[in-house]
């Protein structure tokens, strides 16, 4: 399945697309199905407040976490052109420089998350019946984040080396440890949130020992202590090639936040719950799409560079065409089968009953919404930043979150699922024009 760089610009454009495409789409497979069964196994073994809980807590640690991510796309960016260039020492001291920023931004965010534990939980959600659950379940969390963090900067790393089966075992291994220790802490020991929260803890410190294995034993970057120490050019590279991606993971929260409080406030308990199994479902049955997306940017990107413009417009539409038929084939089973799935994840009747219809809305603007992840993709590939950031965070932070502050005070909680479909229908128009503007302009 490997790809050298030059048959990116010479092999057929189908056939890369699988290529790239397929280990991609593996590695968000098995993180969303790793989430997926995760939210099962706590709503039919704990119930639906325990939902409830985990979709109000985990936005507060992805937050934290990304921005290991976030240091590792930078540094990770950095990284590779050093190595490109042939200077490895430079390459080094981005790593451990990228180590020290994470370990020290996610150890702040950690402490200040311990310190005002009921603050955050509540801004994010927790009300009600929700924040006992919550508590539970955020101190286990809340103290692994670290280690995830320093995962989701290790995982970057390791793709910067060229090296992605390591990298998609260090997404595949957390998986089946989660999934093993839920069944044994939930289903056996009866240990509750308590043991729902160590089971996704010891699983960010499987996959941290072997992120750590990696860059000891296989890694071509072997740093010393004197790679340890802050250099102010450095940092500043890696952070400003990190601001576009934390800044989504911001959107992201400030969304989750207004979506806790607004489910709550017009539907209580149960709505935040539903919201929760949306989002999970939303995640996973969209992975082949988001697959297409990531494997489409590498080909994309080395033919924009080689100014080799029709094979920029064939993959192009050949991505949208590919991810609006499964976008679809998606939504048609999400129609069919929205009761279902929802009975999947709770035995409790309201919202089994309530479920379908936020389901099937949410999803209702699914076959185009490759448009607009394929078309802001492109503008990332092309390296247009600006335009990347405005696409990429036009559908949460343009659309989403005003709709969702609006549509319930006239609409109630209806406003708060029909504000999904807007939003895509409104970011997928923006993105389409300025696609069909570049691609009939620029790329001629």
């Amino acid at each position: 399945m490997a790809v050298s760089a030059t048959e990116l610009g010479t092999q057929d454009i189908k056939k890369l697309l699988f290529k790239q495409a397929v280990p991609a789409s593996i590695g968000i497979l098995f993180m969303s199905v790793n989430i997926l069964i995760d939210t099962i196994f706590v709503g039919q073994w704990i119930g639906s407040l325990a939902i409830a809980a985990v979709t109000v807590v985990l936005p507060i640690t992805f937050l934290i976490s990304s921005l290991g991510m976030a240091i590792g796309v930078g540094g990770g960016s950095v990284l590779s052109r050093a190595l490109g260039s042939g200077d490895k020492e430079k390459a080094l001291i981005t790593f451990g420089n990228q180590i020290m920023m994470t370990v020290l931004l996610a150890s702040v965010f950690v402490i200040l998350g311990l310190l005002f534990s009921d603050e955050m939980l509540i801004l994010f959600g927790a009300k009600g019946a929700i924040m006992q659950p919550a508590k539970e379940f955020f101190f286990p969390i809340i103290v692994s984040v670290p280690f995830l963090a320093l995962c989701m900067m290790g995982n970057n790393v390791i793709r910067a080396e060229g090296k992605p089966k390591f990298a998609m075992a260090a997404m595949i291994i957390p998986a089946f440890f989660n999934i093993g220790l839920d069944i044994l802490f939930i289903k056996y020991l009866n240990l509750g949130m308590f043991g729902a929260a160590m089971a996704t803890a010891i699983s960010y410190f499987t996959c941290f020992l072997f992120v750590l294995w990696f860059f000891v034993f296989k890694s071509e970057l072997k740093l010393k202590l004197k790679h340890f120490k802050f250099q102010f050019p450095i940092v500043k590279e890696i952070s400003e090639l990190s601001f576009v991606t934390f800044s989504r993971q911001g959107v992201v929260a400030i969304l989750s936040i207004i979506l806790n409080h607004t489910l709550y406030t017009y539907g209580g308990e149960h709505s935040v719950a539903i919201y929760g199994i949306i989002s999970r479902m939303l995640m996973f049955a969209l992975f082949p799409i988001l697959g297409i997306t990531q494997g489409f940017l590498p080909i994309a990107g080395y033919n924009y560079g080689a100014e080799n413009y029709d094979r920029v417009k064939e993959t192009v539409t050949l991505s949208i065409k590919y991810a609006a038929i499964l976008a679809t084939l998606i939504f048609i089973i999400i129609l069919i089968f929205a009761t279902p799935i929802a009975a999947i994840f709770t035995t409790d009747p309201l919202i089994i009953e309530q479920t379908p219809q936020a389901l099937r809305w949410v999803f209702a603007a699914s076959p185009i919404i490759a448009i607009q992840l394929i078309g802001a993709a492109y503008f990332q590939a092309a390296g247009k930043a600006k335009k990347a950031l405005l696409l990429t965070l036009s559908k949460q932070g343009f659309f989403l979150i005003p709709l969702v502050l609006i549509l319930p005070n006239f609409l109630g909680i209806f406003g708060v699922w029909i504000a999904f479909p807007i939003a895509d229908v409104l970011s997928t128009i923006l993105t389409g024009y300025f696609l069909k503007k570049e691609m009939t302009t620029k790329l001629i």
